[in-house]
């Protein structure tokens, strides 16, 4: 297959993700404003953070009351998979000087699976760069979008609402439980000292704690 065809198929990749997972802002635009944020608070998240596991879950841990703090630190914790990735698109992209800044902004899940599954590094960084930008740019807009629209409803918890943060982080998840067996035993075991961990401690501090079952996967 000839260079040119690979990159327009890094394209057409790039754009169908991003278009795709972008559209998930709307849930966590309304998950923001039914958690206590306001629409600019909601959106510079949006801005800043963009790696939307993170978001449901500092959301989450403010909207059930959790010091800002612990909901913070769930949030990096959830990010710091992003860290892994980076080390990983390095010999791949080969960005150099200021640009690693911005292209450490765009390394997620989605950009890191769409460009790994390129045949040419010249195709993985076309790949990564329009999943990227698609997605940054689809996944503020539609943030917008729903936390302007909810804004508007009053208390969304009466419609509801307040269900969608959940909902969509599970929606997030779900694919990477999907394949195997060891990662959906992990998840049951963080859940259940998430569980038993939630009447004795603040909202946001469970989650943190939840992460001793990774410690004991990488351990055994």
């Amino acid at each position: 297959m000839e260079p040119t065809t690979h990159r327009s198929a890094a394209v057409r990749d790039g754009l169908g993700v991003g278009l795709a997972v972008g559209l998930s802002g709307l849930a966590f635009g309304a998950a923001a404003v039914t958690a206590g944020l306001s629409v600019p608070q909601a959106c510079v998240l949006s801005l800043l953070a963009f790696t939307g596991a993170s978001q449901f879950a500092l959301t989450g841990a403010v909207g059930a009351g959790g010091d800002l703090l612990a909901a913070a630190l769930s949030a990096l914790l959830l990010g710091g998979r992003n860290t892994l990735y980076g080390l990983r698109l390095a010999d791949l992209l080969r960005v150099r000087g200021p640009r690693r800044l911005l292209a450490a902004q765009g390394v997620i899940d989605e950009t890191t699976a769409v460009a790994l599954a390129q045949p040419t590094q010249e195709a993985a960084r076309t790949a990564f760069v329009t999943t990227f930008a698609s997605l940054y740019l689809t996944w503020n807009l539609t943030t917008l979008a729903g936390a302007y629209g909810t804004s508007f409803l009053g208390d969304p918890g009466v419609l509801g609402l307040d269900v969608v943060g959940p909902v969509a982080f599970l929606a997030i998840l779900w694919p990477r439980l999907a394949e195997s067996a060891e990662l959906r035993g992990l998840a049951v075991a963080a859940a259940a000292i998430a569980l038993c961990a939630t009447p004795f401690f603040p909202p946001g501090v469970p989650v943190l704690m939840s992460a001793v079952a990774v410690l004991v996967v990488m351990v055994r």
